[in-house]
């Protein structure tokens, strides 16, 4: 979030100040590499949206083959850093007040654009399309405004996973955001802005306007001015003060209390302005306000419920001007539309309705490029997240905190898919714990990622000795996922449901953006390097053993090695204090033992399984785990996979399917208690990790190393014996 600078104190109430100064490295960022523009301008926003190619190091694995003659090292593998160029969509939203000033800034840092049109969209299309052209040298082409709202509502709810909520006003996380459905379709779209609009989607490309209606005209900027003197954000800060009932008249008001045979409670609002109508009193302005946005708001809410009926529509998003995440509105609507359906359909609300016009002239304009074949995801150190809008902020302040906000997705080159081994994809939530819903374990796991940050930033820069350059880009880093964890601690609905996943997601994207691809490379590949030496004679040793003894061995082995995860503390520690701890002493270690590595634990272990002619095939991360040391692996009849995400790469995900897999082992803490510990399978399932964190352990009643160790087997199907399975 980028804010203006050289504000005059005398500025009037209803004038802003055009001086800004725009940081390159915050607002507009990439430019020199912006490809493609759209621009969406409403009555007093403009939404920019451009497409760029940004260059991030990533870590490179190389093996050796040894058993070719020109084999000239002892090593087997080597990581190196490389370049790679990666597609990225931004979008930024600002005042039309610094539309000009935006339009100077973007001039003068374009490079070698091969851009010669930008889509538009928006009623402000039209106005300032002299302007656009004359700034930029770029010939507007004007896109269907509802054509590119739907395209762009699509957008979101198809690749951002927590982008729909439900807002409860009084709950202790009043955001509450949902699941995406794999089907987005079909939904109703109601769009308040100069009047309602609204839409029923069925398909990517078929939608249709059923209904509307021009009762949001009612708050026109000459009513506000003229009675109560105020612009739309400064109506909402009157009407978060006021008591409608002072203006209102309620059922208890012309009956005495409820009226039992219609089912009318008493304090349900018979006459909005009914007692200004009757009384010769002047009201407060606030109470006015108040009452002026709850009968827009049920009027509005009592429309969708009744056309949300008509065309049998459960799912129903909000958007536009009208809301922009302002608790007063959205609390309102929620409530019309809980009376009016009795909790039979669901106010939901999106955390990126602003930018959805934008997105969707910008997917116009890129249609011969086909984004919609590739999966995006939003870039947490790019992007301001939804930001809070409380009543008791001051509306200039309210508005020049939020003068600039910014959107960033980065493409995927692979398709990412759900596990088809879940029960019921639709309703997988891979978080244990929602941080936040859970005011105490959110504290908690702020403090140890803000504690633990000068650690990451030493390991970074010593990732990188032969860059001098490093330590400052490691600062910036600091910087900036500070910044994030303090806006979390804030505002931890700021980027959906906030969990440690997301937490660790926001450090990766934040050290990516400073080109610190894994500090823990060294780390990793000195220990790798330890571990193979000792590799023979692990295997040496769980040879000699019995059968039942060697199936214990090879489950303490799996679980021993993730004592080597620097992502926990108390593991850490014991590294940082003992550089001689091995493996064995972390088998001592264990409480019934510990965590998984590759070499010293998953390999023996798969090993065991090919003895027993068990197809494995295994696969890797598609990039460094900053908190861990290990691969992906699935088997055949026998699938041991890691589901730290809520999607899987679709290559690993058919493999699963076509080897009608019957067993999948979740392991680790990250896997298996910080994520899908209550994911339910349609396959027999073996959740195994240690808690290597003391506040966790005794929170689950346990002490620090110990082992969870869960088999499941799903409701109505007999356990059966296959040969990759473990005597427990």
């Amino acid at each position: 979030m980028a804010e203006c600078v050289g504000v005059d104190s005398s500025t009037s109430a209803h004038t802003m100040d055009k001086s800004i100064i725009l940081p390159p490295d915050e607002i507009f960022r990439n430019l020199e590499n912006a490809k493609r523009f759209a621009i969406d301008i409403g009555g007093s926003l403009t939404k920019l949206a451009y497409y760029s190619t940004v260059q991030h190091k990533v870590a490179k694995v190389r093996s050796f083959d040894h058993t070719a003659k020109e084999a000239h090292s002892d090593k087997l593998y080597e990581i190196s850093v490389q370049e790679e160029v990666t597609a990225r969509l931004h979008f930024i939203k600002f005042e039309n007040t610094y539309i000009e000033t935006c339009l100077d800034f973007i001039k003068d840092h374009l490079v070698n654009t091969e851009t010669k049109v930008i889509k538009a969209t928006g009623g402000g299309a039209h106005k300032f399309k002299d302007l656009i052209e004359k700034k930029l040298g770029l010939k507007v082409d004007k896109e269907d405004e509802m054509t590119c709202l739907i395209k762009g509502c699509n957008f979101v709810l198809r690749n951002i996973p927590h982008e729909a909520f439900v807002y409860t006003k009084h709950a202790d996380s009043e955001f509450r955001f949902q699941t995406t459905h794999p089907d987005i379709f079909p939904y109703l779209l109601v769009n308040i802005g100069s009047g309602v609009s609204i839409v029923k989607v069925e398909s990517e490309d078929k939608f249709e306007r059923i209904g509307g209606s021009s009762i949001a005209n009612l708050p026109t900027p000459a009513l506000m001015f003229s009675y109560f003197g105020q612009r739309f954000d400064e109506l909402l800060q009157l009407a978060s003060k006021g008591q409608h009932t002072s203006v209102d008249m309620l059922v208890k008001d012309i009956y005495g209390g409820s009226y039992g045979s219609l089912g009318l409670t008493g304090d349900l609002i018979a006459s909005s302005f009914g007692k200004s109508a009757t009384a010769d009193k002047e009201f407060p302005k606030e109470d006015m306000a108040k009452s002026l946005l709850h009968m827009i708001s049920n009027d509005i809410g009592q429309l969708a419920c009744l056309y949300a009926k008509l065309h049998n529509l459960s799912r129903v998003y909000f958007g536009g001007f009208f809301i922009r995440g302002h608790p007063v509105t959205m609390h309102t609507i929620t409530y019309s539309i809980n009376y009016f359906t009795k909790g039979e359909v669901q106010a939901l609300f999106l955390r990126h309705e602003g930018y959805l016009g934008a997105i969707g002239a910008f997917l116009k304009g890129a249609e011969e490029d086909n984004p919609n074949q590739y999966r995006w995801v939003e870039n947490y150190a790019g992007s301001s997240g939804l930001m809070s809008v409380s009543p008791d902020m001051n509306p200039m302040q309210r508005a020049r905190s939020g003068t600039f906000d910014m959107l960033e997705m980065d493409r995927l080159e692979r398709q990412l898919v759900k596990l088809p081994l879940l029960q019921d994809p639709s309703s997988y939530i891979p978080d244990t714990v929602d941080l936040t819903e859970d005011a105490l374990a959110r504290e908690y796991w702020l403090f140890c990622f803000e504690d633990a940050l000068d650690g990451v930033v030493q390991r970074a820069v010593a990732s990188q000795p032969d860059l001098p350059e490093a330590p400052e880009r490691a600062e910036k880093f600091r910087q900036k996922y500070r910044h994030k964890l303090q806006t979390l601690r804030h505002q931890p609905f700021a980027y959906g449901s906030l969990t440690v996943r997301s937490l660790l997601d926001t450090r990766e994207h934040c050290l990516n953006e400073f080109n610190f691809p894994d500090p823990y490379s060294k780390i990793k590949q000195r220990e790798n390097d330890l571990a193979l030496k000792y590799y023979l004679k692990a295997v040496k040793a769980l040879e000699k053993l019995e059968w039942e003894d060697r199936q214990l061995a090879l489950v303490s082995g799996v679980l021993a090695g993730n004592v080597f995860d620097w992502g926990a503390k108390a593991v850490s520690d014991v590294l940082e204090s003992d550089p001689e701890f091995g493996f064995e002493e972390a088998k001592r270690q264990l409480e019934d033992n510990s965590g998984v590595d590759i070499i010293l634990g998953v390999i023996p272990f798969v090993r065991e399984l090919l003895s027993r002619g068990t197809e494995v095939v295994l696969a890797s991360n598609s990039g460094p785990a900053l908190n861990d040391v290990t691969n992906v692996l699935t088997l055949d009849s026998f699938s041991y996979s890691f589901l730290l995400s809520s999607r899987l790469d679709k290559v690993l995900a058919t493999l699963v399917r076509e080897r009608k897999t019957d067993l999948v082992i979740i392991e680790g803490m990250g896997r298996a208690i910080h994520t899908n510990y209550y994911a339910m399978l349609s396959c027999e399932s073996l959740k195994m990790a240690v808690i290597k964190n003391s506040w966790l352990a005794d929170r689950l009643g346990g002490k620090l190393f110990s082992v969870v160790f869960k088999y499941e087997v799903p409701a109505g199907k007999p356990s059966q014996d296959c040969s990759a399975s473990i005597p427990l």
